[in-house]
């Protein structure tokens, strides 16, 4: 199992040159943020509550990170909150 800051290094590290916050919350999910490219105060895509718990593989981070890439692509709107359809848990 990954410490929280190598969790948290991983994902923020995988949207470079864009920037991302990766935080966890008192009940142990994540919040996900990731930023427009130009505008560094605008949130492009916001996740939360991301069971934590269950990314204990590389396989599990790799799939969150690319369902993440998939819904920065095709959203349309400045802020998307948790997508319908997708699983983040």
């Amino acid at each position: 199992m990954l410490s929280e800051l190598e969790l948290r290094s991983i994902i923020e590290g995988s949207f470079l040159p864009r920037r991302c916050e990766c935080t966890k919350a008192e009940d142990a999910s994540l919040t996900i943020k990731v930023y427009d490219d130009r505008d560094r105060d605008r949130v492009d895509l916001e996740v939360k509550g991301i069971n934590a718990d269950k990314l204990d593989s590389s396989r599990a981070i790799c799939n969150l990170i690319t369902g993440l890439r998939e819904d920065l692509k095709h959203t349309q709107a400045p802020v998307l909150q948790k997508v319908a359809g997708r699983s983040y848990n």
